[in-house]
């Protein structure tokens, strides 16, 4: 039997104690181990399913832990390269939250460590590890809507708590680092295409965050309109448009089963429609357990830094469409 992957995180930061730490906890292969947080108090929760859990009091006291293998990281966006880099440093292989950087560039740091240290490093991008977006993929790959002409995606949500990070400056907040990872993302994994241009940003800012983008751009194959927001009533899609059919991932399929269920929709013909549903899969859990067998197997990262810097991309070509008026 392989030995598993013993997982550190860095922070008790909410998303960690009610999405990763349990899944790190759930997932096979994988040994929630320890957690940095120089509360007590904040420690308890996480304590209540892993009652064995080890607890640092500072973030350099768990990456001097020798027994911990990986190292999650849940920070606040603006710390994710620095936080990452001295992980890398300690010899712990990196899951970050996205976004992982703030600009493309930042990668390059990130991928010139990775490849000196032969540490696995990446982000958390979950949706790429779920059954719905791989089948999605595989559709539109397929020539299942025929030939692609069109993508549109949506995703909102309604967040009026300013002291929250995500409406905060300073600390990397906004609806395209937030989500338009997503929107972004989703459709360059599902076509395997990177923008030509961005064609048209109309962006909406409150206190120095983008809090509604709606981004037209032009792919080799196909074209793309699709809005982030985070003062909107819910909702999250992405449908695929093409020659012969129409693929719908609806329903939440960034939060797979929380909003619905996961499923992806396929019409085509006269009115014939098909439906896939994954009603357990989680997508957080299959992301460690994939993580760990890149590390116990060697089997190939379906979320390399190199697809996660191509999303920033975008959000760095929408961010200079907005300037450029």
């Amino acid at each position: 039997m392989q030995k598993p992957v013993r997982w550190g995180v860095l922070g008790a930061a909410n998303f960690a104690r009610h999405h990763m730490a349990p899944a790190i906890h759930a997932a096979k292969g994988a040994d929630f181990y320890a957690l940095a947080t120089s509360s007590p108090e904040k420690a308890e929760p996480f304590q209540e399913f892993a009652p064995n859990l080890k607890v640092h009091s500072s973030y350099e006291a768990l990456l001097a832990d020798p027994e911990v293998e990986a190292i999650y990281i849940p920070l606040p966006n603006h710390l994710h390269v620095e936080w990452s880099l001295k992980a890398i440093e300690a010899g712990k292989h990196v899951l970050c939250e996205k976004p992982m950087t703030m600009q493309a560039e930042e990668f390059d740091r990130l991928i010139e460590a990775r490849d000196r240290s032969g540490l696995l490093v990446a982000e958390a991008y979950m949706i790429v590890h779920h059954p719905q977006w791989i089948r999605a993929k595989e559709l539109v790959g397929e020539g299942a809507i025929g030939k692609l002409v069109h993508v549109d995606a949506a995703f909102s949500y309604n967040l009026l708590d300013m002291d929250n990070i995500r409406n905060r400056p300073e600390v990397g907040g906004g609806s395209l680092p937030d989500i338009g990872v997503y929107t972004f993302g989703s459709t360059r994994f599902v076509t395997g295409e990177e923008p030509e241009a961005v064609e048209h940003a109309v962006v909406r800012r409150e206190n120095g965050v983008d809090t509604f983008a709606l981004v037209t751009a032009r792919f080799p194959g196909f074209t793309y309109s699709g809005f982030t927001s985070m003062r909107m009533h819910p909702r999250q899609e992405v449908v695929f448009h093409g020659t012969e059919g129409v693929l719908r991932v609806a329903h939440g399929p960034f939060n797979a089963n929380l909003h619905d269920m996961a499923q992806v929709i396929l019409e085509t013909g006269d009115n014939v429609r098909t439906a896939e549903r994954w009603p357990a899969a989680n997508h957080y859990v299959l992301q460690v357990e994939a993580f760990g067998r890149t590390l116990r197997e060697g089997a190939a990262y379906p979320c390399p830094l190199e697809f996660s810097k191509g999303t920033q991309r975008m959000i760095d070509m929408v961010l200079e469409r907005e300037r450029a008026g």
